[in-house]
């Protein structure tokens, strides 16, 4: 199996490596069907029986990414017993084994059962029907990633959390939220939390972050200062990583489906073992919530199944507690609450809860440089810097590694997110039964327009392409990673998540932000959002 897989990946690797000759097409890249037994040999610990949870709780929390994490951990240090729903797998790590799978040939551990997928490279993936880490839903003009595992959007993010500049901040929230506050207190308390610092010099100077030094030269002859990020980063891991005692992962291009050595410090490694200590809280993976609603006397319902990695339903189970916490992301919060209100389960949600949904501007943009004049082996995986411009529409571009490649492919990439004023409403199809973004034909079109402008600059000061081959487009903002809003703060829940119409039931999610972090990275604004409302909801007792 590992010499066929091996095989496989060197022949495809051969086709990667030509990307930047115009005409060259990629094959599909397929990681041959490993089988039960093979899922069962690289990652036993997926196949242990989830834990049950209990009928009643005092809580509830749908979700284990920022925002759950932290108000699960909150309210179990203020006394509450909570139960944490989370649909996903509970993943290990070790520094040597394989945990996750690659973004190059990824398997059944890629993808959020799926059978098949095309990233922002243009190189089509097909895999295993199995519980992985990155759910990708596709809906008409747009197709939205999000995490499906414990710790949520922390296992498959690129592990930048920076605040946005306050003029941008103030673009988005208004009076709804102040900056003065997120900024002298909720921000800092996340920042501690997760030890988030930046990029050391001498990981910035290794070599697999010669595309990151290439970038910020490209960057400065247009005329732009890069500026380094903080990111969740254990760069003692990442020096081990380079130093060759732990396996290659975040070096070796590997966050967008899980480091499986501990290299990104994601909520596996803070909030959520920090909310289990307290005694009060139970993390329940692989428990796929199907529905919410409210008795008579006030308490929550929340019907739920148990599934194993391959989605075979375990068990089924009505649970009940006194207080309701979404966390399930913009899409899935959003989801339960207008199957809720369409249902009739929840009857009082106002005419808010589905509207002000939005992408973050965000795109992925790449440029490709002569084969010549590459940058040799692994392209590193974390974010070194950014610029912003405000030329037009306002905007940043990040440094970023060519997603689903990781090795030198002759291309430089970047993560765009523009100030994109464009939103959406989410809806609830009863014949699917499932949520609906409605996103425009061509609701990204002036993001495409004011990403490109940077772009062509930096590409044309540094001698560079403007795209590359599989891509159609040097500029891809068909999808998002990043799905904000749907139960915006201050038109569906008031000032601190607390829904309208409904005691007692929360958002602590991104979809309370209204379609935008102001060109920066939601992570670090969704968990200090958490922990600020967390804290009134707490002190003021409902």
């Amino acid at each position: 199996m590992k010499r066929r897989r091996f095989l496989q990946a060197s022949a495809l690797g051969a086709a990667v490596a030509s990307v930047g000759v115009p005409g060259t097409r990629l094959p599909v890249a397929s990681a041959l069907p490993l089988g039960i037994d093979e899922y069962r040999r690289l990652i036993p610990e997926l196949f242990t029986p989830p834990p049950t949870p209990p009928a009643h709780s005092d809580v509830i929390v749908v979700g284990s990414g920022f925002g759950a994490s932290v108000a699960a951990l909150r309210l179990a240090e203020s006394g509450s017993q909570v139960t944490v729903l989370e649909r996903g797998m509970r993943w290990p790590r070790d520094p040597q084994r394989e945990i996750f799978t690659t973004d190059l040939l990824a398997d059944g551990r890629g993808y959020y059962h799926r059978t098949s997928f095309t990233g922002p490279t243009g190189i089509p993936v097909v895999c295993d029907d199995f519980a992985g880490v990155l759910d990708v839903t596709d809906y008409p003009n747009m197709s939205v990633w999000r995490g499906a595992a414990v710790g949520g959007g922390s296992i498959v993010f690129t592990g930048v959390m920076i605040a946005p500049e306050q003029r941008f901040f103030q673009q988005v929230f208004g009076d709804r939220l102040s900056y003065d506050e997120m900024n002298s207190t909720w921000y800092p308390k996340v920042r501690s939390m997760l030890r988030l610092d930046t990029m050391p010099d001498d990981i910035y100077n290794a070599d697999e972050f010669t595309h990151s030094r290439r970038w910020d030269d490209d960057a400065i002859k247009a005329g732009y200062t890069p500026h380094r990020i903080d990111g969740i980063w254990d760069w003692d891991v990442v020096r081990a990583e380079l130093a060759g005692s732990v396996r290659r992962s975040a070096v070796a291009g590997e966050t967008n489906l899980g480091n499986s050595n501990g290299a990104k410090f994601d909520l596996t490694q803070n909030y959520i073992p920090a909310a289990e200590a307290t005694g009060r809280a139970q993390v329940c993976h692989a428990h796929r919530v199907l529905s919410i609603g409210q008795e008579p006397d006030g308490r929550y319902v929340v019907d739920v199944q148990a599934v194993d990695p391959f989605g075979t339903v375990l068990s089924t189970s009505t649970l009940t507690c006194d207080r309701l916490v979404l966390g399930a992301g913009s899409v899935g919060t959003t989801e339960l609450l207008v199957k809720a209100r369409h249902t009739g389960s929840l009857a009082n949600l106002n005419e808010h809860v589905g509207r002000g949904w939005g992408t973050n501007g965000d795109a992925v943009l790449v440029r490709s440089v002569a084969l010549t004049n590459g940058f040799g082996g692994d392209q590193g995986a974390p974010s070194a810097s950014r610029v912003v411009d405000e030329s037009g529409l306002p905007l940043s571009l990040e440094n970023w590694f060519v997603a689903g490649t990781a090795k030198d492919v002759g291309m430089l990439a970047s993560l765009g997110m523009t100030l994109d004023p464009t939103r959406a409403d989410v809806v609830y199809d009863a014949n699917a039964d499932r949520a609906v973004v409605n996103w425009p034909a061509g609701g990204e079109r002036a993001s495409i327009d004011a990403l490109r402008a940077v772009h062509n600059k930096m590409a044309a000061a540094g001698g560079t392409v403007p795209g590359a081959e599989p891509m159609a487009s040097d500029v891809n903002a068909s999808f998002t990673a990043h799905p904000l809003g749907g139960v915006v703060m201050g038109d569906a829940t008031d000032g601190y998540g607390r829904v309208h119409g409904h005691p007692g039931l929360y958002v602590v999610d991104g979809a309370l932000i209204p379609g935008s972090t102001g060109t920066v990275n939601p992570s670090l604004t969704i968990a200090a959002l958490a922990e600020r409302n967390i804290a009134q909801i707490i002190s003021a007792g409902r």
